[in-house]
């Protein structure tokens, strides 16, 4: 089918980007850009591709041979995926370049095993070996910071190490020939996401957030599984009505995807990418808006067993843990975890500022920001099983002495501080907390979503925003 393309996505040169520019631009707006010339001294880009630019398998493979990846065989429906080392994916891998992509679809490679390397998390398993450096743009990540230091999902009786409700990180290598491709679709937690290409070429095609019910059927439960292939009139009555921006993206190129922007993509040459999923202040609510509607699908396909059940609220919590990748009590302690991070960060930062006007930095500002977001958020979580006590109970003074929580925080202090230009603050040290008023949230502890709007509210009003006016 031929799509109705009506632009391309922006290109520019990160090193002529500030932040700033950055988030004014494409993070709050939520556009899509790519970003050219900030992987030059990326240790992948020496490592892992010849000079003539084509993938370096010989030392992938006897370097990071022996690690388990998944697999998808992008010449079956669905693309089926299995398990296998990565030397066994290389020795697999066959030169599928006469394959024709001038119109990629899965008519092209039916009865052809076309692998493609998905989601190999190569960073956790090759922590000393840095292969690349996270851009600055893409820094304030509390996805991967949080499930560096926690699990998403803490449900004992569900938790396994490997299985994709408590993923270890949401970082990503993946590697294909050319013709392997990956289906129409949003991504995970419809967070943001950045993709560099360390070698090959890929195509894209988005769509943006306010067409996406033009991509599904009439009850709005499936979408197209490929934009190139026959789409069905009858079952996709709307999809000739979308328009499409499309985007080459080079070796050397990162592309940041926002939330939400349904996408298709081809590797137009064998193609090398690394690949993060994250979401901070900026997109947080269209994490909750997606737990929200998959938590009612996931009601409404059990609604019948409701009054025979003894536990329906705790079935529908489960069944969106392993749908979606968390559930309400999972999105909420990570809120909550974040807004003490913040509030920490902010008392540090008043306690080694001789300005008194120190809460209008941009530092500042970043942080008040992120706990208006979660406030906002947690106003609307209100509304639902959460605003009850589901055995969830937050003792603000027993996460502060948690070193876990506050190697969080220190992680999160250098990120702002490397965005914003600030010289690096000494250590925290909880006299310093207390002398800047901290002590008197000590005895906070937050079960619902009420209290959460309620400590946020009297943190800002009484301890920052107030001081600041005088």
């Amino acid at each position: 089918m031929e799509l109705n393309i009506v632009g391309t996505v922006e290109k520019v040169n990160g090193n002529e980007l500030s932040y700033s520019n950055f988030v004014e631009r494409y993070l709050s707006k939520n556009e899509p850009v790519v970003i050219m010339g900030l992987m030059d001294d990326w240790e992948a880009c020496r490592d892992w591709v010849f000079d003539d630019g084509k993938p370096n398998l010989q030392f992938i493979s006897s370097t990071f041979g022996n690690s388990k990846v998944q697999v998808a065989d992008c010449g079956s429906r669905e693309q089926k995926r299995s398990d296998m080392s990565v030397s066994e994916f290389i020795t697999k891998s066959v030169d599928f370049s006469s394959v024709k992509h001038d119109n990629p679809s899965t008519n092209n490679l039916k009865g052809k095993t076309l692998l493609y390397l998905k989601d190999w998390h190569f960073v956790k398993e090759y922590p000393e070996y840095t292969a690349y450096t996270t851009p600055p743009f893409f820094l304030d990540d509390w996805l991967n910071l949080y499930l560096d230091h926690y699990h998403i999902h803490e449900d004992p009786d569900t938790y396994q190490k490997r299985d994709n409700i408590s993923c270890s990180d949401y970082r990503f290598v993946y590697m294909g020939a050319k013709g392997t491709w990956t289906p129409f679709h949003a991504d995970v937690f419809r967070s943001y996401s950045w993709s560099a290409n360390v070698c090959g070429k890929k195509q894209w095609y988005f769509l943006s957030p306010g067409q996406h019910h033009l991509a599904f059927d009439r009850n709005m439960k499936n979408s197209v599984y490929d934009i190139f292939e026959d789409v069905s009139k009858t079952t996709f009555p709307n999809f000739n009505k979308t328009t499409w921006l499309e985007c080459t993206q080079d070796k050397n190129e990162i592309i940041f995807v926002p939330s939400g922007w349904f996408h298709q993509v081809h590797n137009l040459e064998d193609t090398i990418s690394i690949n993060h999923n994250w979401f901070n202040a900026y997109n947080l609510s269209w994490v909750w808006d997606l737990l929200l509607r998959d938590y009612k699908e996931a009601k409404e396909y059990i609604e019948d067993i409701k009054d025979i059940c003894d536990d329906f609220e705790g079935i529908c919590q489960r069944n969106l843990a392993a749908n979606t990748g968390m559930n309400f009590s999972d999105f909420f302690k990570f809120s909550v975890r974040f807004s003490f991070a913040n509030v920490v960060l902010l008392c540090h930062l008043a306690k080694n500022s001789d300005d008194v006007k120190w809460c209008s930095s941009f530092k500042a500002k970043n942080l008040i920001f992120n706990l208006e977001s979660v406030k906002d958020i947690a106003i609307k979580m209100n509304f639902t099983c959460l605003s009850g006590n589901h055995n969830i109970s937050l003792d603000f003074r027993s996460i502060l002495e948690d070193p876990v929580f506050l190697e969080l925080c220190c992680q999160l202090e250098k990120t702002y501080d490397f965005l914003h230009d600030q010289c690096g603050t000494k250590k925290f040290v909880m006299e310093d907390l207390v002398e800047v008023g901290i002590c008197k949230l000590f005895n906070t502890v937050v079960c619902n979503p009420e209290d959460l709007v309620v400590f946020i509210d009297h943190f800002l009003q009484n301890l920052i925003l107030s001081p600041c006016k005088r």
